[in-house]
């Protein structure tokens, strides 16, 4: 059986610590963003209800390369899904990655594109 190694144990460890405070409510939905090396992904979540709102992701938009770029492009359409479900307002749940990168790329993409966090 293969062991954790460390560094993903400490980013378990984060997600669950930031987790515990961050919820999603109807009012203000979380922004939840996953990251691997190829692809992005990005949804909006209600909590409550345990139901994702809108989403968005680097392999629905057919793009290829975990860059910067393509973060940017599904920033841009998560907050065009969210705008057609009427959302504006919506807390930003990282992962517990840094918030650099691709990360960052996408959560500016996404505040051009209308969305408040």
């Amino acid at each position: 059986m293969a062991k954790k190694s460390d560094k993903l144990v400490r980013l378990e460890r984060r997600k669950k610590s930031i987790r515990r405070d961050l919820h999603g409510v109807p009012e203000c939905p979380r922004l939840s963003v996953y990251r691997s090396l190829k692809h992005i992904y990005a949804q909006i979540v209600d909590d409550t209800q345990g139901r994702t709102l809108a989403s968005a992701s680097s392999r629905a938009l057919k793009l290829t390369g975990g860059n910067a770029e393509t973060a940017r492009a599904v920033g841009k359409a998560l907050a065009e899904a969210a705008k057609a479900q009427a959302i504006e307002r919506v807390r930003f749940d990282r992962g517990g990655r840094k918030f650099h990168g691709r990360l960052k790329a996408l959560a500016d993409a996404a505040r051009e594109g209308g969305l408040k966090f």
